[in-house]
């Protein structure tokens, strides 16, 4: 097991200074090696969940025990540093770390070329597409070979054929590494084409709702009758957590 969540609870309060419950109590397991997406609308608390699961958070109640020292973390936006050259964001986390330089641009050349990036790394992230922004930051991510990886819906600002290529390589990566994925994600096609193990949040406040495996073995197809059953079903599911209107026929939320 890599984590263990148990009651958590996040308190914020309100702009008139009212304290509300934004997520929980919530208790959730992670198995190693295991891909889970954490899937559900907007406002939900899934990337309150990831924070708190990552330390950059305290919960309100409840405990985590993640069984890992430092989890690798993706952002939404990349969160890359301006300054820096890709080579150089990509080092930051082993340098931090203490990794010598020689090693650390070692691990750093070997991982920017499984994403595609090596001949960029002497690039500024203002010189990237988003798409290749975002493959920087998956990269500075994985270099460290985590044992658990937090993916804050990393794909969620490119456009679908970039998104759908990056799905297929971070998924090969991370099973090829043995890292263990945590996934935030409100569409629901790339949860099912991505994870081992679904598990839906609803809101106000957020709770899991739904928790479920799915028997896809790789590759997945994704016009298959089998996908598109189990679509189909957690569509369902995410149908009811939202108003109609503002659920559109891709499985992603307006917002």
């Amino acid at each position: 097991m890599v984590f263990t969540a148990q009651g958590l609870v996040k308190r914020y309060n309100d702009p008139d200074g009212n304290e509300f419950a934004a997520m929980g109590p919530v208790d959730l397991q992670v198995f190693s090696g295991e891909f889970v997406c954490l899937l559900g609308p907007t406002g939900c608390g899934k990337t309150t969940l990831l924070r708190l699961l990552s330390g950059l958070e305290y919960p309100d109640e409840g405990s985590v025990s993640t069984g890992v020292n430092i989890p690798g973390y993706v952002f939404q936006q990349g969160a890359l540093f301006p300054w820096m050259s890709v080579e150089s964001n990509v080092m930051f986390p082993l340098r931090a770390r203490g990794t010598g330089r020689g090693e650390a641009v070692s691990r750093c050349h070997g991982i920017l070329e499984k994403v595609g990036l090596l001949d960029f790394r002497r690039s500024y992230p203002h010189e990237l597409s988003g798409g290749m922004q975002q493959r920087t930051a998956l990269a500075r991510g994985l270099v460290t070979e985590p044992e658990l990886l937090l993916l804050d819906e990393p794909f969620a600002s490119l456009d679908e054929r970039t998104g759908m290529v990056l799905q297929d390589k971070v998924h090969e990566l991370c099973k090829r590494l043995s890292i263990t994925v945590l996934f935030v994600t409100h569409n629901i096609e790339e949860a099912v084409y991505l994870a081992d193990r679904i598990v839906v949040m609803g809101h106000r406040p957020g709770r899991i709702v739904r928790d479920e495996k799915i028997p896809l073995e790789w590759p997945r197809n994704r016009i298959s009758e089998q996908f598109t059953e189990i679509l189909l079903s957690f569509r369902r599911t995410f149908e009811e957590l939202v108003d109609p209107a503002t659920f559109s026929s891709s499985g992603e939320g307006k917002a």
